[in-house]
This record gives structure tokens, sequence and C-alpha cells, in this order.
């Protein structure tokens, strides 16, 4: 198992860029930069590079719909190049607040666009001339407004060609799509107990039709990290996160976060939280976040219990546990975790 750690994402983003750095001398194998509607990922992702040596950097997630998908196969190439071919490109979906919201693109064909943006930026890295005709059409045609457009080809020689492509994906057919077709999967707010149970039959139909030559999916899973006596306090600092995914990531009955959580079985919890957020009671929607939900999601306790946790995520198929250290030392949380992996 590998061990990676999100960027920080609220903080200064050359102090983040620190701290990773400082994790990586601890053992840290990768970290993966989100960019959701604040600072684009690729920016900081080129500066991670400059800092780091050996980690690899992954985003977590750019959506596919703001850029295209020629230009997402660009960046990775890009990033690629100046990394000495460390870049991991995580795409997704995003959601359809973000998508239309700040956008301005129409929330349509998340799976189409998906496997689209995976098929063309491997063909693009293998420096195919590039004619293709989907949601996406290059060149565009006569029929459609084109005009001067030519089937083209990278212009630059990229380090891979393979560089390996993850899927953010929580719903059954998103997830069979990762496992159909992505080098590694990135799931979010993963409970390792109810894994089999919610994703299991979408992995396995996915796994069925999936190209041998990809070799076995990649999982990129955990949360925070805390060990000590009272680290199980820590737990409680993911009660923003849970409450505003749950409730406020979406309408009702359009929140991929909600239908998850209830998946787990937690159903009356997740409606009052959602109930609660969309009220415009933030601290009730916190409160309403189970505790016995926010420990499947964390790594925080003794030692004992938190080698425990590692045991159960990797069982659970996890190849790279994601962490968020917490508290004063974080490299160090990062060596200890490392001696046991």
């Amino acid at each position: 198992m590998e061990l990676s750690s999100p960027l920080a994402y609220a903080e200064d983003p050359r102090t983040a860029a620190d701290k990773a750095a400082a994790l990586e001398s601890a053992g840290l194998d990768a970290v993966w930069v989100a960019e959701a509607y604040g600072f684009d990922s690729p920016t900081i992702m080129g500066y991670l590079a400059a800092r780091t040596e050996r980690m690899r950097i992954g985003s977590a997630v750019l959506n596919v719909y703001s850029r295209t998908p020629a230009l997402i196969a660009q960046t990775a190439a890009g990033l690629d190049a100046i990394s000495g071919g460390r870049a991991v490109l995580g795409v997704g979906a995003s959601g359809p607040q973000v998508v239309e919201g700040w956008h301005g693109r129409v929330y349509d064909r998340p799976l189409g666009r998906a496997r689209e943006v995976i098929e063309l930026c491997r063909r693009i890295w293998r420096r195919e001339v590039i004619e293709h005709h989907g949601i996406t059409d290059l060149p565009v045609p006569p029929e459609k407004g084109g005009t001067l457009g030519k089937p083209l080809k990278l212009l630059n020689h990229p380090v891979r060609d393979t560089i390996p492509v993850y899927l953010a994906a929580l719903g059954p057919a998103s997830v069979r799509t990762a496992a159909e077709i992505a080098d590694g999967w990135l799931p979010f707010l993963y409970a390792p107990e109810h894994a089999e149970k919610v994703w299991g039959p979408a992995l396995d139909e996915g796994t069925a039709k999936r190209d041998p030559a990809l070799g076995p999916l990649q999982v990129v899973a955990g949360g925070l990290l805390a060990i000590g006596d009272d680290a199980a306090a820590v737990r409680d600092l993911m009660r923003p996160t849970v409450a505003l995914y749950v409730g406020g990531m979406g309408a009702p009955g359009r929140n991929f976060y909600f239908d998850l959580v209830c998946s787990y079985g937690y159903e009356a919890a997740a409606t009052a939280v959602q109930e609660h957020y969309l009220a415009g009671r933030k601290k009730d929607a916190e409160a309403a976040v189970p505790a016995e939900l926010l420990e499947k999601l964390c790594l925080a306790g003794p030692e004992g219990y938190v080698r425990d946790r590692v045991e159960v995520f990797r069982e659970a198929g996890v190849t790279m546990l994601n962490v968020t250290p917490v508290g004063p030392d974080p490299a160090r949380l990062i060596e200890h975790v490392r001696s046991w992996l």
C-alpha cells in the first residue's frame, strides 16, 4: 500500500506546497491537488513539481466540463514533463452546481464526457493524429460550423505516453466506468466497512470488461490521521466537511454525497443534515452527522487502533492510503504510518 495526502486547500498554496515537500521527505508517495471553484490546480501542481523531487503529483480532480479534452491532455503532458514523469491525471464530473453555476456549462452526459476525455487523452499522449466525433468534434465538421480546422497531433513529445488516469466516481454507473477504463479510482467519503456492499457489484461489472493491459484498478481513499490517546476527538474536525457535502453539495434529489451516506445506512441522519444545512442551520447540520460515520471516515485514535484502521482500508481494496495528518508534527505521523505499510 502506498501513502498520499491531499494538499491543504484553504491556506496559502506556497505554504501548503512547502508542507507537502516536508511530507515527501517523510515518505509520502503522492500529493493530490483539488480545484473546485477556488485556485486552479494545474498552476499549483506546477509549483509542487518544482518544490519536490520524488512524489507523484495528482489532480483531484479536473472536471470534464470546463476544459476541452485536448487541453486536459496538454496540461497533464506538460506537468509530466516538468516533473520528470510524476504526473497523475485525476478527472471527474464535479457537481451540477459548480459546473452550471461557476463554469456556465450544462451538466449533461457526465459519464460520456469522462469516457471521451480518457480516450482522447491516451490517444493524444501517443501523438496520434486526432480525428474524433462524439460529444467533442475534432476537428469541427462543416455541418457544425467548422471552416479551417484539420486533424492535429500533440506538438511536443511527452515524457510518457501512458500517464495514469484516475476517475473520481461515487454512483454505480461511474464506479463501473472507473473499473472498466481508468488506471485508478478516486472515491470520496469512503467508509471501508461499507465499500463491498455499496460498490462491490459495480466494481466487479467494470472489472469484467477491463483491458488486462491496464493492470489492477488502483484505489485511493483514507481520511484524517491522528495518533494518541485523545486523538479520537480529531474526528469532529470532519463534521463541517461531511455536513457541507451531504447537506449543501446539490439540491434535494441531486446530491451524490447524500445518496452515498444513505447507502451506508444513515438515511435518517443524512436527511436531518440536509434539512438543517439548506435551512441555513450549519451548526445543527454538523451536529447531526453521526459519530459512528465519522469514525469510519477517519484514522484517529490510539496507535493500535489506527494501525487496525489501516488494515481495514487495505482489506477493503485501497491501494493508496490518502491521509490528512492532524497534529503538531505531520511529518512524524507520515513516517509512523509509512513504517506500517
